[in-house]
C-alpha cells in the first residue's frame, strides 16, 4: 500500500425545503487502493465548517462508500446502493442517529485517480431532512525534481 498525495476537488451540494446550497473544496490528501478498495483522507478546514476533523472515504466499486469523520466531528456514513442505514453523527450537543439512503454511487476511479459521485437522503426519525450530492475528482499532485 503506496500512500501518496492527490489534488482532492469536492464539489457539495445539499437540499432542504428551504432550498438548496452548496460548497466546494480543493485540498490536498491521500489517495489509496487495498484490498480491492479506493480510500481517500483528507483534512477538512474552515470552510466547511470542520476545521480538526479528517474525512476518509471507503469506496467499494459501484455498490458501496463508506464517510467516516474523526477528529472535532466524529461519524460514520453507509452509502449502499438501494440500501437504508442507521447512522451516528457525534456533535458537541450530542450523538444524533441519522437515516442514510442512497441514491446512486458512479465511480470511475482507478490507480491514478479520476472521478467518483454519489447521491444520499438524510433523515431523522424517518422524515427528510436533506438531500445531499457530492462529486469528487482525484488526481495525482505534478512532481517536480
Amino acid at each position: 500500500m503506496q500512500k501518496q498525495k492527490y489534488i482532492i476537488s469536492i464539489k457539495g451540494s445539499y437540499g432542504t425545503d428551504e432550498g438548496t446550497d452548496g460548497i466546494e473544496l480543493t485540498t490536498i490528501g491521500n489517495y489509496y487502493k487495498r484490498r480491492g478498495k479506493y480510500y481517500v483522507a483528507y483534512d477538512e478546514s474552515f470552510m466547511t465548517g470542520m476545521e480538526g476533523t479528517t474525512t476518509t472515504l471507503e469506496i467499494d466499486g459501484q455498490k458501496q462508500v463508506i464517510l467516516k469523520r474523526s477528529g472535532t466531528n466524529r461519524s460514520q456514513f453507509i452509502i449502499e446502493n438501494g440500501k437504508r442505514y442507521l447512522c451516528s453523527y457525534e456533535t458537541e450537543f450530542g450523538n444524533t442517529v441519522f437515516g442514510v439512503y442512497s441514491h446512486y454511487i458512479r465511480n470511475s476511479l482507478s490507480g491514478s485517480g479520476g472521478d467518483i459521485a454519489f447521491k444520499y437522503s438524510l433523515d431523522v426519525n424517518a422524515s427528510l431532512t436533506s438531500v445531499n450530492e457530492v462529486h469528487i475528482k482525484i488526481k495525482e499532485c505534478e512532481k517536480h525534481d
